[in-house]
Parts: structure tokens; sequence; C-alpha cells
């Protein structure tokens, strides 16, 4: 420390001090401790304990050496933390149920797949493992940087030469500083040929499809073996780098030995990372709480041959229905989440399948290039030296007069260089010659020796002047890995197996109140859950905030009805309910992506449930440009995982309206510039997914839709516009019109005091309308006391707003959805409780029932 400055006090910005160290903690853990680097796939505590073992010495041909001895070598050396860290990731790298090719050969009590720990470190002993010389070769040859250790004492490698692809073979696992990192084991064989089929197209590789990479990696590969249920969450994790690989226990259904009428399921693989012990601990509380009535008894009878959990049933009882309950209340069935996050230049990066075999065989390339280049400089260090040599065995009389006549041995090497053109080295290996050289068989060896070193550079030099030989060599190297270690597939994948068992018997149909908000989260909650809640008020204000979430639809459905979820692209979505994350209702919900296969900056605006495809209703669709469309409800059955086109958009349009229609009733379109138009739905013809449509009413350049809904007899239409004006007009005096025209007048409308409309629906007595403004205030009020008046008025002030104020959307609450399964004033509650749980109060944007945007 400088004397100068003690005493000093230095003012800092606490808030930039914060940050700064913050970050450096973050990037510290990230590169130093919890990614694995996506060349060798290790991260610093598992690539030090394999360099340590290896510089000990302790090879798989060696004896096994104490545990201990091990992780004192790797602290004392490389790793200045704590003991059990280093030996827990020892442990992990010689259990067979966590590493699909283990890299450690243990000896002694390594843990159990039940969750029981590892013997203490000295009691254990261990060797690296024949595999994990792959990952080693060639470290001696400059191929890897090293840098120093931490006291600067010694040198550590970087990284290590790795002609294993390590990363995806064994997989990573780890948690940073908001992040995490989550690969899966793969199969070595399936890889090896995906490289090598990278390596064949090299020139091309841009062009390498996924599909072609898919055809090769089937999935991951899990230790514990187990099913993989479909390859969508697969295809999205390879293409991605995120996805969600469903994992089922493999189990088959046998007659008891001592009584063949009765049945047993006989659990023989279970999902990676489940531990055995508490999965049976689960599965009995399950039978001693009645949730699963059809077990007799349970039982592990799992040995060194494998794993063998044994679930008799009772006479009479469907085996496949206990099953599906084991899968639905138990880790029989879960899910792995993909996470393929690794270190590529020291900066935390999301890989593709293609990304993380191209960064191997990048790796390589420049590993092979090194090894070479250091053969070359040794060759040539030593094709000098024999060139000395041979012109000594040329001069031989002279060469020995002029050593005879030196005082010393610097005279006589400073008299050969000056006397015959040599080098300092080569005139040490002349004074170092040993005098049985100078015999004619061993002036030969020189000479054939000489021969063959020059002969070898013109090797190496012809591998560094092409890239193609570099590959070829990569090649060579992942056949003989393949040949030596390749195995066949421990998981076994299943596309179809998913739609073979009907998780439907399981579920209980009962009403549940699905919401969806703005920022794009959604949950499913049981109406029950708010059978008991304390009423609130009829009204909330938000934090003021524009950034605040708001609910943006609320409905009622069956638990076993099929949801169809409309983007703003024309595209549709759908899934069961049940699907839908059940959580609490004051829970904020999980985000859509982790639903529905969205596209970024793609946007929810309808959701319908229906709990039939065979009634002989319609989807109409309506969009801001005013184009429609009418598409029978069966059209939408069988939708696939990554949806469907709906309906064909211009880019300047979008898809904001759908409805449910019988076939026969009117649809009533108001636009932002107070034309209305009222047609029956029978004059757009039904049209096929694909159709882009047809115009529904005539609108100037400068207007769009506002709002569209269906006629219900003898009710009003309610108007509201952004500056808090609105009215109900009895949609009698809206005449039916052919479709495409111009439509009435709607609405009178003064740009200054008005503004345009915002919201156009039909209600009905009893209803409630809530309008939220851009800044949170909440109004909500009876529809019932907003005046009736004609077409050809400007209506009354509904909300008073602040200055520069609008309103932003518009909720109507019907009554009569939610309350036929809750009642009136709980449905109210409803509402209100899913309000309150928008993010720091902020109310919803909702249609109760309808769904629909």
């Amino acid at each position: 420390m400088d004397e100068n400055n003690i005493g000093t006090v230095n003012h800092i910005d606490i808030n930039q001090e914060m940050r700064s160290s913050y970050l450096d903690y973050a990037m510290s853990v990230i590169v130093a401790r919890a990614l694995p680097d996506a060349r060798d796939g290790l991260k610093p505590v598992h690539r030090r304990i394999l360099y340590a073992m290896w510089d000990m010495g302790i090879r798989a041909s060696s004896p096994h050496r104490k545990s201990a001895r091990i992780v004192g070598e790797v602290l004392g050396k490389y790793h200045p933390h704590s003991d059990t860290a280093v030996y827990d990731a020892m442990v992990r790298m010689a259990q067979y149920f966590s590493m699909r090719y283990m890299l450690v050969d243990g000896q002694g009590n390594f843990g159990s797949v039940d969750g029981d720990s590892a013997a203490a470190m000295r009691y254990t002993e261990a060797r690296l493992a024949r595999i994990a010389h792959e990952l080693l070769e060639d470290i001696d040859k400059n191929t890897v940087d090293f840098t120093p250790n931490f006291d600067d004492s010694l040198v550590e490698p970087d990284l290590l030469p790795a002609r294993l692809p390590n990363l995806l073979l064994n997989g990573a696992t780890g948690i940073a500083v908001g992040m995490a990192t989550n690969i899966p084991p793969h199969n070595l064989t399936e890889l090896c040929e995906a490289i090598a089929f990278l390596i064949e197209r090299y020139d091309d590789i841009d062009n390498v499809t996924l599909d072609e990479l898919m055809n090769l990696v089937k999935g991951p590969d899990f230790s514990t073996g187990g099913l993989i249920i479909g390859n969508e969450g697969i295809r999205s994790a390879y293409a991605t780098g995120r996805g969600r690989v469903v994992m089922r226990a493999k189990a088959e259904i046998e007659p008891l030995p001592r009584n063949p009428d009765r049945q047993r399921i006989n659990i023989t693989e279970i999902p990676f990372q489940v531990n055995k012990a508490m999965l049976i601990e689960r599965m009995a509380e399950l039978v001693n709480k009645g949730v699963i009535t059809d077990i007799s008894d349970l039982r592990d009878e799992s040995d060194k041959r494998g794993i063998s959990i044994i679930v008799e049933l009772k006479r009479n009882t469907q085996p496949l229905k206990v099953l599906n309950q084991l899968y639905k209340h138990t880790a029989l069935q879960t899910t792995f989440g993909v996470q393929m996050l690794a270190l590529v230049d020291k900066q935390p990066r999301l890989l593709s399948l293609k990304r993380a075999l191209q960064i191997h065989i990048e790796h390589r390339i420049e590993v092979i290039t090194r090894r070479t280049q250091f053969d070359l400089d040794k060759a040539l260090k030593r094709q000098h030296i024999l060139a000395g040599l041979l012109i000594a065995l040329g001069h031989l009389d002279d060469v020995i007069e002029t050593i005879r006549r030196s005082p010393d041995a610097d005279t006589a090497r400073a008299q050969l260089m000056e006397r015959f053109g040599l080098s300092e080295a080569q005139a040490t290996a002349i004074l170092d010659m040993q005098l049985r050289r100078l015999a004619a068989l061993e002036r030969q060896k020189i000479e054939d020796e000489h021969r063959d070193v020059t002969a070898h550079i013109e090797y190496l030099e012809g591998i560094l002047a092409d890239k193609k030989k570099i590959l070829g060599l990569i090649l060579e190297d992942i056949n003989e890995i393949k040949e030596k270690y390749g195995d066949e597939r421990a998981s076994e994948i299943l596309p179809g197996m998913d739609a073979d068992i009907n998780m439907e018997d399981l579920i209980p149909d009962e009403d549940v109140l699905i919401s969806i908000t703005r920022r794009g989260f959604i949950k499913r909650t049981p109406v029950a859950a708010y059978r008991k809640q304390a009423r609130g008020g009829k009204g909330l204000i938000g934090m003021g905030r524009r950034d605040e979430d708001q609910l943006e639809h609320l409905f009622a459905a069956g638990s076993l009805n099929t949801i169809l979820f409309f983007s703003d692209r024309g595209k549709v979505y759908a899934d069961k309910a049940y699907n839908i994350p059940e959580l609490d209702r004051t829970a904020k919900g999980t985000s859509l992506m982790n639903v529905l296969p969205l596209m970024p900056e793609e946007n929810i605006t309808a959701a319908l449930p229906v709990h039939s495809f065979e009634d002989a209703e319609y989807l109409t669709m309506i969009t801001l440009k005013g184009r429609i469309k009418r598409v029978e409800v069966n059209v939408f059955e069988n939708v696939r995982p990554s949806g469907l086109i709906a309906i064909n958009l211009d880019d300047d349009d979008r898809l904001s309206w759908v409805k449910l229609t019988a076939g026969e009733q009117d649809l009533i379109i108001v636009s932002e510039q107070g034309k209305g138009i009222r047609f029956s739905e029978e004059d757009v013809r039904p049209m096929g997914r694909n159709a882009a449509g047809v115009n529904a009413i005539r609108l100037d350049s400068w207007d769009r839709v506002a709002g569209a809904d269906v006629v219900l007899p003898d009710d009003d239409l309610l108007v509201i516009t952004e500056k808090g004006y609105g009215k109900r007009t009895p949609l009698a005096e809206y005449r039916q019109q052919n479709r495409y025209g111009q439509g009435v007048r709607a609405m009178v409308l003064a740009p200054e005091r008005t503004g345009k409309i915002v919201s156009a629906r039909v209600v009905v007595p009893g209803d409630e309308v809530t309008c939220i403004s851009a800044n949170g205030i909440i109004l909500r009020t009876a529809t019932d006391v907003i005046s009736q008046q004609g077409r050809s008025t400007q209506g009354v002030r509904v909300m008073e707003l602040r200055e520069g104020d609008t309103i932003a959307s518009v909720a109507v609450i019907r009554e009569g959805r939610l309350s036929q399964v809750n009642g009136d004033e709980e449905a109210e509650e409803l509402v209100e409780s899913e309000a309150a749980t928008a993010q720091n109060g902020a109310a919803p944007s909702v249609t109760v029932g309808d769904a629909s945007g």
C-alpha cells in the first residue's frame, strides 16, 4: 500500500461499485465454476481432477489409488476449494447412473441410484477410465494452452485436447448466476456418425439441415435407459438449444408367478436422475392416501443385474390404468429441461446440435494443427542434428583431428562450428557422439534415420498445408473411437407413445378458470379454489405504470376441453385444458412460451374452449383491416404441436377477433372512425384453413376495426371511445346489410372530445364493463347505468380521465357465464381476484366466457 494514501477516504458511487462487483462475481462463477467449456465439455474442477490423475500416472492400466490422495493432489496444486466439492465431482464421474460414459474407474462404494452417498474418500480408490484417455491424449504436445495455477507455482491446462465430443457425450448440469445449463447425455456411436457426416460435408456445412443430423443423432441417451416420449422437445432442443424432453420409466406387465390370474407391473428402467428409493416411497404414499387403490403390494427387487420395482395389482385391475396413474403422480414420468448452454470463447452461449458438433470439429482442427506443428518442430530439430552427424561422418579424420588438438570442449565446439559450418547444437551432438557410432552399420542407421525424418517432415508439412488432410485425421480418430467404445442406445425414443395412452381417463372433469395476461403468462385454477374467498371491492387502482402486466383473457372451461389459441399472426394452437399448468389463484402463471411454441413477438389475441368438435359450429375470424373468414370448428380438431395457419394475413394485418357462431347468426363490426355494419354470417361462405378470407367492411385507408361481436336479439351494442365516452345502442337500429358495405354511422365522433372508438361489444342486461386507462386507472361499472342512445349521438362520459390519459382496453364481464358454475357473487369475486393477481395490482382486460379478442 502506498504510505502517502494512508488515511485517505475515497468517495465512490455505491450503485456503480455494487454493479461492477456483482458482475465480476457473476462472471467468475460462470467461467470458473458452473458452466462447461464447449470444446472439451468439462468444468474446471472435472478438468483438474482428470489432469491431476494423468499427471500422477494413475492411468487405466495402473493400479487404483486412494481417492484421498487424488483429492489432495487436486486441492494442493490446482483447485483450492472444499475437498468435498472435489470428491463429489470425482464420485459423479465414477457413477454409472450419472455418466453415460464414466471417466473415472472407481473401486469401493461410490453411491447408488437410491441416493446413497459414496463412502469417505479414505475408503475408496480410483483411476482413470480407459475412455478418459481420449480426452487427455497428446496433451504433452503443446496442443492446448497452459496457465499458471492459483499460486503461480505450477501450470494447468485451459482445456483438454478431447478426441471425444464430451459436451454432448456426457452432458452437463450447472447453475451459474442468472443462467443455468442442463445438457443431456448422448450415444457415442450416433455422435461419431454425425461428426463424420459433417466432416464429409465440411465444404458445404452451412447447408447441412437439422433433419439430416437428426437422422443420425436420434435424441438424448440417458445412462439409466427408459423411454423418451415424442420428438418435438428433442427437435426444439437441437434447433434452438432449449427444449423439454419427456422421460418415462420402462415397465412390463406380467402375470404373478405364484398366481397367474393376477398381474403385476415390473419397472425395469427409470428416468435419468430419479432417486429410486424416493420414487418407491412416493408410490407407497399414494397407496396409503387412497389416490391409487388397485395396488396390493409394492417392493424393490433390484440387484446387480439391474432395476426391478414390482407393483402387484389387485384382482380384475386394468394394469394400464394403474401405470398411467403412476406416470401422472410420480417421477416415473418426468421432464428433462434441455438448456444447451456452454462457454464459447469464455462467453456463455446457447448452442444448437449442429453448432455444438461444429465447435468440437473446430477444436480438433486446432489441436491437430498444434500437434502437427509440435511434431514438425521436433522432427526439424532432429533432422538438423542428423545432418551435422552426417557432415562429421563425411569428414571423420578432420573432425577427430580438430577435437584432438583442442585444449577443451568449448574450444573444440568453436573449432568445429568454424571449420565445418556447423551450428552449436550440431557441434555439441558431434562431441557427444559415442565411438560405436563410427562403425559402418551405425553410420548406415544415421543415414536411414535422416531419410525417414526427412520423409516425416514432408508428411507433416503436407498436413499443415492442406485442411482436408487435417479433417481426414479427425475422421480417422472418430471412426477409431466409434469402433473402440461405441455401443447401442440405452434410452428408447417412442414418438407416438403419448397418443397410445389416454391420459384423460385420469383427469377429473371439473370446472376451471383459465387466465392469460398481456405479457403472456397463463395458468389454470379450479373454480372451487375461489369459493371461500372473501369479497373485495368493485374497483382497483393500479400503480399507474404502463409496464404493468394486465389480464388479457379470462374464461371458464372444462378440464377436458380443448382450448384453441389464436395468435395475431393468424396461427392457431391447441392444447387440453388439463395440460395448462395448475397454479394457486395468487400465482402469476407460467409463460405461454412454455405451453405453446410461439414465435418471438407473436401474441395470443383469442382463446376458445371447445367441448366437442362434432358440433356443427363455426369459427368466425375478423382482422384489424376488416377481413373476415368462417371455418368449421372440426377443421381444427387435429392441430399439430407446432400450430397451424388459421388465416393467411397481409403483412400489415392482424387477427384480433375469433367468435364461435352457430351458422345462422348475425355479426356486427364497428370501426375506429365510427362505421358499423351488420350482416348475416351466411354471407361469408365456409372456407378452407389456408384461405385469406373476404372483406367484411369497406374501410378508409386510415381506419381499422375497433370491435366485432355476434348479434344477440333485443340486446345493445356498447361503444367506448379512447377519451372515455360511451353509449348503448339497441341492435335493432342496425339493419342487416350485405357484406362489404360501408355500413352506417355507429357514433358521432369529435376528435378533440371523444377520440376514436376503442371497443364495441354486444351487452345484455346485468353485464358489467371494466375500463382500464393507459395510466393504470380502472373503472368497473354496470352497463345498465350507461345511457341508451341512438346511433347518431356522441354518448356520455363513462370514465373521467386525467389530461393526456386514454382508454387502453375494455373488458365486458357477462353475468351468467361464470355464475353458471359458481354463483353470481362468486363469479364477481373470480374476476376481482384474477385482476388483483396481475402484477402490482393491475386490472384485467378480459372477456369472460366468450374468451375471444
